[in-house]
């Protein structure tokens, strides 16, 4: 293969065939997908692009192709959401999309099927990602009709004829319960989500619940569900009911990133300490249990993962590929100081 271009000449669509060894059209029919090429020569033809720099005009790429090479992110910031935390798969949305040479049309108001319908009916886009997913998610209908591929971060209760990537969050409400019995805890709590959010039943929250109840029952231990507000006093106030009506407790599973360390404080301010007295795991970005103090047990949410996947999926629908229909991550918990065994 020839040397990548150096210094200020500008790259042609006929220095990445001779980069690639194949021929100008060829390159062309990877960037447009009008017709079928191998995936090894697809895949030369992509390295040789992104070692060169090649960037092709961009409104001559889409008149040549009928594509904007844009990607609709669809994240409706809804009452509930935690916001860092759905800014942290933006991001990886971006920095993926980047890496195909396309760009991100971030879509946050909640207009639900209307919305999906004027950014589906437009030449806006060419593909969409789809968020907040819930269990029984009114935009589905329309995304199995859409003639744009998408992709789902998130399952709804059927998943039938879509694509969809999340972390297995029925395994990891699960895993944080077998991580507390494992240490000898019989009495567990669940500090949930919002109470709005289970009430739209938002697919990741109401797994974690399913999943902490599962394992409460196979292991024989006592616990219960209880969504939070988002806010540090409503935290204050659940854990100071949850330990009057509940003196046994002695472990607790935190899904519910804003008020995971208002939780660790309010157990100290009513004389618990953790973990000497309460156990605490959470489900939150591996940084904000780092951080914490004490270092907090966690399974960690994978947003750089699933998004950059949801973005793989995606490519490969656009370019005509089979794509699996269900990529579920497993969680993986790191113990850290805020679990022990349970006090005698």
């Amino acid at each position: 293969m020839s040397r990548p271009t150096t210094g200020r000449s500008v790259v042609k669509i006929t220095d990445v065939a001779r980069h690639a060894g194949v021929s100008p059209s060829t390159v062309s029919y990877v960037l447009s997908g009008k017709r079928t090429i191998s995936e090894e020569t697809r895949r030369r033809v992509r390295d040789s692009i992104r070692e060169l720099g090649y960037r092709p005009h961009a409104g001559a790429r889409a008149l040549a192709s009928s594509r904007s090479n844009v990607l609709a992110l669809m994240i409706p910031l809804r009452s509930g959401i935690a916001v860092p935390v759905v800014m942290q798969f933006a991001m990886s949305v971006v920095t993926a999309a980047r890496r195909h040479d396309h760009d991100v049309l971030l879509l946050t108001q909640e207009e639900g099927e209307d919305g999906l319908r004027r950014v589906a009916d437009s030449a806006l886009v060419d593909a969409l990602i789809v968020m907040d997913v819930q269990m029984k998610d009114p935009r589905l209908p329309l995304l199995r009709s859409l003639d744009r591929p998408s992709v789902l971060i998130g399952f709804p209760a059927d998943a039938d004829d879509l694509t969809c990537i999340d972390l297995d969050f029925h395994a990891a409400g699960a895993v944080c319960v077998e991580h507390l019995a494992g240490l000898g805890h019989r009495e567990v709590a669940l500090i949930g989500s919002p109470p709005e959010v289970y009430a739209r039943q938002t697919g990741f929250a109401q797994r974690v619940a399913d999943g902490f109840g599962a394992a409460v029952r196979e292991h024989g231990l006592t616990g219960g569900v209880h969504p939070c507000e988002a806010a540090p006093e409503a935290a204050r106030a659940l854990v100071a009911r949850l330990l009057a009506e509940r003196p046994g407790l002695t472990g607790i599973l935190v899904h519910n990133e804003p008020v995971v360390d208002t939780v660790v404080r309010a157990l100290r301010a009513n004389g618990r300490a953790v973990p000497q007295d309460v156990s605490v795991v959470a489900i939150c970005p591996d940084d904000l249990a780092e951080h914490a103090e004490p270092a907090l047990s966690c399974v960690a949410i994978p947003a750089q993962e699933v998004g950059g996947r949801a973005v793989e999926l995606l490519m490969g629908k656009l370019d005509g590929g089979t794509v699996p229909a269900a990529t579920l991550l497993p969680p993986t918990l790191t113990p850290r100081a805020s679990t022990a065994p349970a006090p005698r």
